[in-house]
């Protein structure tokens, strides 16, 4: 496992299918390429995670997530900003079902958190961001947290710090507005 605190040594991994972990607002996340079946479900088995539960994207930019939604209406537009807050958003029909799991939308993150911000611009996609943690377990808040849990199973991980806040990101419905977590 590479440990660095460089998000442009981690891009190779992802291209070549790894599962790292990345700082985000408040806590690790475990992320991989969304549109690598395999990475996803190398994923979700580390997890121990089902798929019908579906994923979060988190992007440096919403061009990194138009394709796999639904057009936006107006309302829906002013989510596509960077931000603290998770959308959901309906997906295409033929969007990744090991993203959307047993629904037909995607939560998605614009991200302000400079360290993942930086990872996704340098790898120009998206990535899956689940919390760093195993099933039942409190998600990982720093670097030596990831590896306690995850030890050699990981491609590489971004030690780098989190951002302030103190639980993992809200997720709201883009459509009602209705908080989903908060």
């Amino acid at each position: 496992m590479q440990l660095t605190s460089h998000p442009k040594k981690l891009i190779k991994p992802l291209q070549q299918g790894g599962v790292i972990a990345y700082p985000t607002e408040a806590v690790f996340g475990l992320g991989c390429d969304p549109l690598n079946e395999t990475a996803v479900m190398r994923l979700l088995s580390l997890k121990q995670r089902s798929m019908d539960k579906g994923l979060i994207l988190i992007a440096s930019d919403f061009s990194q997530i138009v394709d796999f939604l639904k057009p936006l209406n107006d309302q829906q537009k002013q989510y596509t900003q960077p931000s603290e807050t998770t959308w959901i958003f309906s997906a295409k029909k033929d969007a990744p079902q090991w993203i959307t799991g047993k629904f037909d939308s995607i939560a998605v993150r614009i991200t302000q958190h400079p360290p993942v911000r930086q990872l996704c611009a340098l790898l120009g996609s998206a990535l899956v961001s689940t919390s760093a943690n195993l099933s039942g377990l409190q998600p990982a808040k720093n670097s030596n947290e990831v590896i306690v849990q995850f030890d050699q199973l990981l491609d590489g991980v971004l030690d780098r710090e989190v951002g302030l806040l103190l639980k993992p990101t809200e997720i709201r419905d883009s459509l009602t507005g209705k908080i989903i977590r908060e």
